[in-house]
């Protein structure tokens, strides 16, 4: 009888022992798990990391198709306003005729910038880049075809001869403040309701292969009362 203390004691001493043991393999199989998983974690990170690839391509337009470049077209203006021109008022449209050559069609049924009935005088053959005088009674239009630096060599020299054309009448419109108002434009000015040599400028743009000045022949009219 004494001995049985003895055997629970060894017993309970093995039993604790293969407790301990279980323990200790268990968290060496959790840690091991743990490592797994930081691992997978540490790939999926990489991976995510990596920067997306830059194409290479050139720019392109949606069909695909490169943008065309080509040679910006210059105008000379500083050797246009040398010599000295005759005056004309905005009411002597034969005169003005006379600045832009010959007529080559005239429509009597057009309209004007505010869509009033007026005449069009074309300087230019259809298919050619327009050179083109509106007149009606409230306003005198001078409208020319403004080339791109994709257009060809001879658009390009004709929309520089309208300009220059433009540039002349402008002086005898409006004096050497007129000569700069189409400079202003050229350069990519717009100019709105501006009064200048004696002149009121309703509106002067070069945009869109299409240059316009448009004056108010009633600005005129209230410059000669004052």
């Amino acid at each position: 009888m004494s001995k049985l203390p003895m055997w629970n004691n060894s017993l309970q001493t093995f039993a604790v022992g293969i407790m301990m043991a279980a323990g200790v393999s268990l968290s060496a199989c959790n840690g091991s798990t743990k490592d797994t998983n930081s691992e997978v974690a540490s790939d999926n990170t990489t991976e995510q990391a990596k920067p997306a690839q830059v194409s290479s391509t050139p720019e392109a337009d949606l069909d695909g198709a490169t943008a065309q470049q080509g040679s910006p077209v210059k105008y000379n203006v500083s050797s246009w306003g040398g010599k000295q021109v005759q005056p004309v008022s905005i009411q002597e449209v034969d005169q003005i005729k006379a600045t832009f050559g010959k007529v080559v069609s005239t429509d009597e049924n057009s309209l004007d910038y505010a869509s009033n009935p007026a005449t069009k005088y074309r300087f230019m053959d259809t298919d050619a880049p327009y050179l083109d005088l509106i007149d009606s009674e409230k306003y005198l239009e001078i409208g020319w075809y403004y080339a791109n630096p994709t257009d060809s060599d001879k658009e390009k020299e004709l929309s520089k001869a309208h300009a220059k054309k433009s540039y002349q009448l402008a002086r005898q419109l409006m004096g050497d403040e007129g000569g700069k108002v189409l400079s202003d434009m050229l350069s990519g000015q717009i100019i709105k309701n501006k009064t200048t040599g004696g002149q009121k400028i309703e509106l002067g743009k070069c945009e869109f292969y299409s240059c316009m000045l448009v004056l108010n022949k009633s600005g005129e009219q209230q410059a000669d009362a004052s």
